[in-house]
């Protein structure tokens, strides 16, 4: 399909039908430029070629604001080029200056539908029917599509977690580049996964309260409880475990309480009421 069908000049009279109708369908990008301005020849190529190569992912609309001064106050341009993103008739993102095409792609990624989005979805239906091997290797093709997909690797890894593939689950995280390993997103699911392995290899709640009942000081028993606590989500329970481990035996497994109790805070995000009512008593009991 030619270039025309995914970018266009847009003028006051035809903004309403090819900017904001369309933007109820699809992001638009609006490429506000003019022709003395240096910057923008180099930037109206990048974004003429990445419309076409997203083929409908989003629109791009330009717009001369020599031609259009109307359309420049509407939208307060101060300077050129200013990209500003609409979405479902609304300004959603912007960017100024000629960005080079490696920021463009993180910028247009953050709104623009990929396939994969629309991929995604049924096979994780299809893993919840039961086609777990099916759904897991429609997955891991898909990766192969999108390696730098972290949203995919973190599907794969619950997908392996369920089935209780722990290992490679954890083998996904090692590969991450810096950049993603270092996402909320990624810290969070891998405090999930660890903290499951570790669920999975504790006795039972009841065996491990009977062991506390006669014997408080079983450090090992509190550690394996608080971590199968984690493990079902009871995170206050998990913490409030992890914290008495932590008051009778700070450097129980190279200080295992600590880090079990940093991985939770991953786990609820690093903030909250809970976090920051645990972080307190954490500090008050290491010093």
């Amino acid at each position: 399909m030619s270039e025309q069908a995914f970018s266009f000049d847009a003028t006051l009279e035809n903004f309403q039908q090819y900017v904001i109708d369309n933007s109820h369908h699809v992001p638009v990008l609006i490429d506000f430029w003019a022709p003395w301005c240096s910057p923008c020849q180099s930037l109206m190529p990048i974004l003429t070629a990445l419309a076409q190569r997203y083929q409908g992912a989003f629109l791009l609309a330009k717009v001369n604001i020599d031609e259009q001064q109307e359309l420049a106050m509407q939208f307060a341009v101060r300077s050129v080029p200013t990209v500003k993103l609409i979405h479902n008739g609304e300004v959603v993102d912007e960017f100024l200056g000629a960005l080079p095409e490696g920021q463009i792609t993180e910028f247009l990624d953050r709104h623009v539908e990929k396939e994969s989005d629309k991929q995604i979805t049924a096979i994780i239906e299809a893993f919840s029917a039961g086609q777990h091997q099916q759904a897991l290797s429609q997955l891991q093709a898909l990766r192969q599509q999108e390696p730098d997909s972290l949203p995919l690797l973190l599907c794969e890894s619950e997908f392996l977690q369920e089935l209780g593939r722990f290992d490679e689950a954890l083998a996904l995280f090692s590969s991450l580049p810096v950049n993603l390993a270092t996402e909320e997103e990624a810290i969070a699911a891998k405090s999930r996964l660890q903290l499951a392995i570790e669920a999975a290899a504790a006795p039972a709640e009841e065996a491990l309260l009977n062991r506390l009942a006669d014997k408080p000081d079983d450090h090992q028993a509190r550690y394996q409880l608080a971590n199968r606590y984690s493990g079902e989500q009871r995170y206050e329970e998990a913490l409030e475990t992890f914290l008495e481990l932590l008051r009778r035996a700070p450097q129980y497994d190279d200080e295992a309480a600590r880090k079990g109790m940093l991985r939770v805070f991953d786990l609820l995000g690093g903030q909250g009421e809970l976090v920051s009512r645990y972080r307190r008593k954490m500090f008050t009991a290491m010093h």
